[in-house]
């Protein structure tokens, strides 16, 4: 194996859910190191900051130790470039992902070709699992403990935007 191989796991994870740590931790069985890369997503309303959700997202990492999060802004295919990676992860939850993430993944492959995306499905616990799910449960005042990890069930409990 490549000890030098570098997988990008690119999000605005808005917030980090229990899926996308799922999706994280099968990810660095496999990939001696990655790079869980937050972006700013113009097309959404962000409820945290940038800032706010790599400080989460590292949080709630810190257990495995090949992962680094980071942030950029831009074309993800310019991110990998700069980094010297070339390989995406995405997380499959049902059916309904597949062609928005296989539209993305020829995009990307169009613009590097070097790019190969690598589709990891969640454990069947969190297939219906999404950030905005989370955000309108908390919103509503659900019970969405068990759907995050604790600095992000504690910074949501905490937001007063909620």
């Amino acid at each position: 194996m490549n000890n030098n191989l570098i997988a990008v796991y690119p999000g605005s994870f808005d917030p980090p859910t229990n899926g996308h740590i799922d999706i994280i931790a099968r990810a660095s069985v496999i990939f001696p190191k990655v790079v869980v890369a937050i972006t700013h997503n113009h097309s959404k309303d962000h409820l945290f900051s940038l800032e706010e959700r790599v400080e989460m997202m590292k949080e709630s990492t810190s257990f495995l130790k090949n992962i680094k999060v980071d942030s950029f802004s831009g074309l993800l295919v310019n991110y990998l470039d700069k980094i010297g990676g070339f390989v995406v992860i995405r997380g499959l939850r049902a059916l309904s992902d597949f062609e928005y993430e296989f539209q993305m993944a020829l995009m990307n492959r169009t613009l590097n070709k070097k790019i190969e995306t690598v589709f990891l499905m969640p454990g069947q616990e969190y297939t219906f699992l999404s950030s905005s799910m989370v955000k309108e449960i908390a919103i509503l005042d659900g019970d969405f403990k068990k759907l995050v990890p604790l600095p992000v069930y504690k910074k949501l409990k905490n937001q007063q935007r909620i």
